[in-house]
């Protein structure tokens, strides 16, 4: 079987002015050192919540006058903790 010709493409180059930034931009500053342990322990901490409230909820006096409101307050904080994990550099 014969060999296909091999077809050159010619160099890529990208039209003028798109390589450059544009307007304000601020180069991305890394998160500080205080940053990763607190979304850990919002998370963590959220999680315990929960755990806390459904195995002694009942023998917590601020836990069980909250009733429901201790899934939001969980959750909530895992949520934050979550959001934080997103802005982490």
């Amino acid at each position: 079987m014969p060999k296909s010709k091999v077809r050159k493409k010619s160099v890529y180059t990208p039209p003028q002015g798109t390589l450059q930034p544009r307007g304000n931009v601020r180069a991305l500053q890394p998160s500080p050192r205080w940053y990763a342990p607190v979304m850990v322990a919002l998370m963590v901490l959220g999680l315990l919540w929960i755990v806390v409230y459904y195995v002694a909820g009942d023998q917590i006096p601020v836990m069980v006058s909250l009733q429901a409101w201790n899934f939001a307050i969980g959750f909530g904080l895992m949520v934050a903790g979550l959001v934080m994990s997103m802005r982490w550099r």
